[in-house]
Order: C-alpha cells, then sequence, then structure tokens
C-alpha cells in the first residue's frame, strides 16, 4: 500500500503528540513519593560545581496541594558510566532517603531513568533503612544487593549511594550495613568495610606514575546527558590541561561522544578577568555537525573550563575569530544534568526532526 507524503507526515506528528502526552503524564505521575523519614532536619544537597543548591527553592503543585524540590540522583548509562540528574521530589522530610529510593528498580523508577536515556543501579525490591548523625550516614541496604551479577556493578552500586548521599550538606561519611549486619565485602568481593567519602567519579584507569587528575565532562554517546569522568595526568590540573586532555577524546571509543571535532587541534587557552578564551583551528566549526549542531558539545566544554576558580565563562575563538556559538550555549548551566530539560530537548528534536523532512 502505497502513503502519500501528507499521510507520513501526519504519522509523525501523531507520534511526536503521544511522546509529548505521555512525558507529561510521567512528569505528574512517577516521581516517586517519600517513605519515610530519615532525618528530622532536611539535608541540603551538595553541588560539587559551586552551583546554585538545588534545595535552595521549592514551587508549589496546586493540583496535589504540595510542594517540590531538586535532589541529586545517580543513575548509570548502558556502559556502567555513572551520571548525576538533578530530579524534583516532593518537599518533606526523608530527601535523602527518598532520593536513593528513586534509584531502586522498578517499573515507577526505570520507566523514569529510561526517559532520560539511562538506569537504576540498586537491584528490584531493595530496601533501605538510614540514619543521619554528625555527618556519619548510615544505610542499611536489604540483601538483594548481594545479588548484583558481577563486581563492576557491585562497585557502581557503592560508589552511587555514596556520591548521592554525600550531595547532602549533613553527609561527609557513609557507613553500609546489608540486612542489618556489617559486612566486609559484597559477594564479589567489593568492600563495604568502614566508612566512605566523597571521591572521583568514573575514574579512568592510569598509570601507577601519574598521580595528579582531572575532571572532564562528554556527553553520553545517546547525546542526551553529559557524563562526568575523571582522568589521571602527569602535568598541573590545570584549565590548559583539561582542555588539552578534553580535546584528545574519550578515552573508551564509542562510549562517550567527543567534545571537540576530529582534526582539530588547540592553539591556546587564556583566562582574562575571569573569562576562559580557548582558541581551537579551524576544525572546530565542524561542530555543528553533529545531529544537535553542537549544543551538548558547548555545554561539556564549558563545564570542564568553568570548574576551575576564577573561571566564570568561555569565549571560543577559532584561528583567532570569535566563534559565533546560538545565544545562551556557551551559557554556565545550572546543572550538568537536568530530568525535565532532557525531556524537553528530546521531544523538541524529534518535534525538528519531523518538520525538517522532505
Amino acid at each position: 500500500m502505497n502513503i502519500s507524503q501528507n499521510q507520513r507526515k501526519f504519522y509523525y506528528l501523531a507520534l511526536v503528540l503521544l511522546l509529548i502526552a505521555v512525558a507529561l503524564v510521567c512528569a505528574w505521575t512517577l516521581w516517586p513519593r517519600p517513605a519515610g523519614t530519615d532525618v528530622n532536619v532536611m539535608p541540603t544537597p551538595r553541588v560539587e560545581e559551586e552551583m546554585p543548591s538545588p534545595m535552595t527553592t521549592a514551587a508549589p503543585v496546586a493540583a496535589q496541594g504540595t510542594k517540590k524540590t531538586s535532589t541529586i540522583v545517580y543513575y548509570q548509562d548502558n556502559y556502567g558510566y555513572l551520571v548525576p540528574v538533578m530530579c524534583s521530589v516532593p518537599l518533606a522530610d526523608g530527601i535523602a532517603k527518598a532520593t536513593l529510593s528513586m534509584m531502586v528498580q522498578s517499573p515507577d523508577n526505570d520507566m523514569q531513568a529510561a526517559r532520560l536515556g539511562l538506569r537504576t543501579i540498586l537491584p528490584e525490591n531493595t530496601t533501605i533503612d538510614l540514619d543521619i548523625a554528625g555527618g556519619l550516614a548510615r544505610v542499611d541496604l536489604g540483601k538483594e544487593v548481594l545479588s548484583l551479577p558481577d563486581a563492576a556493578a557491585e562497585t557502581n552500586m557503592v560508589d552511587a549511594v555514596v556520591q548521592t548521599l554525600t550531595e547532602f550538606d549533613t553527609v561527609d561519611r557513609v557507613e553500609f550495613l546489608i540486612g542489618g549486619q556489617k559486612r566486609e565485602k559484597l559477594t564479589h568481593g567489593t568492600s563495604v568495610e568502614g566508612t566512605f567519602t566523597r571521591g572521583d567519579i568514573n575514574v579512568e584507569s592510569a598509570e601507577p606514575t601519574l598521580s595528579q587528575s582531572v575532571k572532564l565532562y562528554f556527553p553520553s554517546d545517546s547525546g542526551s546527558v553529559i557524563v562526568p569522568v575523571t582522568r589521571m595526568v602527569q602535568a598541573g590540573a590545570d584549565i590548559n590541561t583539561a582542555v588539552m586532555e578534553l580535546a584528545k577524546g574519550a578515552s573508551n571509543d564509542g562510549m562517550l561522544e567527543n567534545v571537540i571535532p576530529a582534526g582539530c587541534g588547540l592553539i591556546d587557552v587564556k583566562v582574562e578577568d575571569g573569562v576562559a578564551k580557548l582558541n581551537f583551528t579551524g576544525e572546530f566549526v565542524n561542530l555543528v555537525q553533529n545531529s544537535d549542531g553542537g549544543r551538548m558539545a558547548l555545554k561539556a566544554l564549558v563545564l570542564t573550563c568553568t570548574q576551575f576558580e576564577g573561571v566564570d565563562s568561555v569565549e571560543i575563538y577559532v584561528d583567532g575569530e570569535k566563534y559565533d556559538a546560538s545565544a545562551g550555549e556557551l551559557g554556565v548551566p545550572s546543572f550538568m544534568n537536568v530530568a525535565d530539560s532532557i525531556v524537553y530537548d528530546y521531544i523538541q528534536t524529534q518535534s525538528n526532526a519531523l518538520f525538517e523532512m522532505d
């Protein structure tokens, strides 16, 4: 049966409208509710890049008669990279426990993660008890975590729980109990003994002689989220080294998208009056050939640069001439990944692709 061009456009438009409807329903119904109260005073999440705290405001939700606030949830991508995402939760006591509960596999949580192109970390039916006092978060996870498939999954789970809890200003250290009991190791040998403090995230393998680290930001292979990566280096951990390492690309081919176009060289990096001025060779203009026009790559570049003290903004030059980026694309984001923005951008991308069809 032959389908006319108009009919084909109609079908694609119907699909986009269906995606928008699903996104709205998910945003309205799928945010997990706090499961109890784990502390008497609501902690405030800590944001590494010295960005405004996501817990400082809460907007009323009229239909539910409740207020919502923001929290940082750690998911993983298809390659096991941990990805922090700012998500909305109802404003109530027990935000830390509610945040961990969003990381447990379940139909609702898995759908929420899938909307972001990500996956949950804690096994299905994992119970969570949490007590926070004196900077120590004692988290008791159900025995379901003993069923994780391998050591890599265990390490990701431990790192994700520690990163999530230490986003809160009231938590400096994390202690694990499993099924109410202290353990030295999980099933595949991952240590859960003693206390854990916040550390580097997504550390690349490195030679023993490399002792310093820089944090780099790359778009995920799907292009929907930004992934922070810690790379060990021999040179000083400064903005010059970070941009040079970013230009080298991700260490694992295909798992993360490169920020700098192939063949592009870095001429120099200067910081003047809080502005990082990056000068690249002419190949940088090929960035617009990315599926999103280079938007996520520019965001990753800005995040990499503005993590350093004294850098408030970024300007890009190509062979000495200022690069004309689209309005707002070199602005400093409030956080690297915001759930509502990810879904909105996906819908916009699909809509644009539809109306650009011949």
